[in-house]
């Protein structure tokens, strides 16, 4: 009987932050899809991860608690070195590279994503709504979408990098409320308050297209080291036998 050859999947660890908010919406959605979460409340936690949620919530609570914890450079770290990270409202804002009339006094921003951000766009908690959302430009299953706004911010203007992926329609025209910037994710709405995994789906698919990526190059330095050390061996040989 011949065994299967087959390699055996992996299995991707995705962390979520833990210190406040969604987290835990954010946990069950991934594990219903086959990933491991990891809820992330301190800097090692952030090891052997795949990917990265920071989820919804309140972003100037969460950045406090994240400095308290030593968690803003580690954060930044993940960020500078392209590992795929997604956040969510709160998350957002956090990711984002400039604030519309500035930040809160004491709140840090973890940045990377090159986008400026109006935060609290649509007002307080009781202005929170449900809308559809016109995901054509996420390469997504195009159908209805209703997204969840809780105190929502909206992106106001994105680098040239960066690729909108949708929109809503409101009174003051699109508004551009989900966006992607290479390994980066970012969502003015709520995608773990719903049923709907589209938006998760799409997370995991970019943390695998990474992983796969990364073990690639890991895999490549790897030969090269062998193939070098064999030639130092070999020429190491050749200078000890005799004329």
């Amino acid at each position: 009987m011949v065994a299967d050859a087959t390699p055996a999947k992996t299995v991707l660890h995705i962390g979520v932050l833990a210190l406040q908010g969604a987290f835990a919406e954010h946990a069950h959605m991934l594990r219903q899809l086959g990933a491991s979460a990891v809820e992330v409340r301190k800097a090692s936690q952030l090891a052997g991860l795949h990917g990265l949620i920071i989820p919804g919530g309140e972003s100037t609570a969460i950045s406090l608690i994240a400095e308290r914890r030593g968690l803003i450079e580690p954060l930044r770290d993940w960020v500078r070195a392209g590992k795929p990270v997604w956040g969510t409202c709160a998350g957002l804002i956090l990711l984002a590279d400039r604030i519309e009339g500035g930040r809160p006094a004491g709140q840090a921003l973890i940045g990377g994503l090159d986008v400026t951000v109006n935060r609290n766009y649509f007002g307080r908690q009781i202005d929170s709504f449900r809308q559809e959302i016109d995901m054509r430009a996420s390469g997504l299953d195009p159908a209805p979408y209703p997204a969840v706004f809780i105190r929502a911010p909206v992106i106001s203007a994105c680098g040239p990098g960066v690729q909108q992926l949708a929109t809503l329609s409101a009174a003051g025209g699109e508004l551009t409320v989900a966006v992607r910037q290479g390994n980066m994710l970012a969502t003015a709405f709520h995608p773990e308050l719903t049923a709907d995994t589209r938006w998760h789906r799409m997370f995991i698919a970019m943390v695998e297209s990474a992983a796969i990526q990364g073990a690639a190059v890991q895999s490549a330095a790897i030969q090269s080291a062998a193939v070098q050390s064999a030639a130092v061996q070999s020429a190491g040989l050749q200078s000890t036998v005799p004329e």
